[in-house]
């Protein structure tokens, strides 16, 4: 992804960069190169949202990816919090009553541990301290 740069500073951006992507864009990538794009941001100091979210199957991967990436020297990890679609929005009998949702996420936040803090969470907000490292 594409990095902030500040013309006017020589040390750098003031700042943290938030990358906001896509649902139509991750559509189009599979499993590994969603985690490695989220993962690299990560790794630059981040803070990656996705519009529409993983699977579970697709953030119980990153979680894996992550937890071989930390090193106590360098990476601390990922924060990540998620809202669930509201289950209102299951309009089928069957998926109601056998509490399926073939639905993804509405909105992931991912960011790095040492700079992300959850504040709140709650079904339609999520509300989060970022520090600059």
């Amino acid at each position: 992804m594409p990095k902030a740069t500040n013309t006017d500073d020589p040390e750098g951006p003031d700042g943290v960069q938030i990358d906001l992507i896509s649902g139509e864009r991750m559509a189009e990538m599979a499993t590994m190169e969603k985690i490695r794009m989220i993962l690299d941001g990560v790794h630059d100091g981040n803070i990656v949202i996705l519009e529409e979210g993983l699977t579970p199957d697709e953030e119980s991967r990153l979680i894996e990816t992550t937890m071989a990436e930390i090193n106590p020297d360098g990476f601390n990890g990922i924060e990540i919090e998620t809202y669930p679609k509201s289950e209102a929005g299951d309009s089928s009998l069957l998926g109601r009553i056998m509490g399926t949702n073939d639905a993804e996420a509405k909105l992931t936040v991912i960011g790095p541990a040492n700079q992300i803090e959850t504040l709140h969470k709650d079904e339609t907000l999520i509300s989060a301290l970022v520090s600059r490292n």
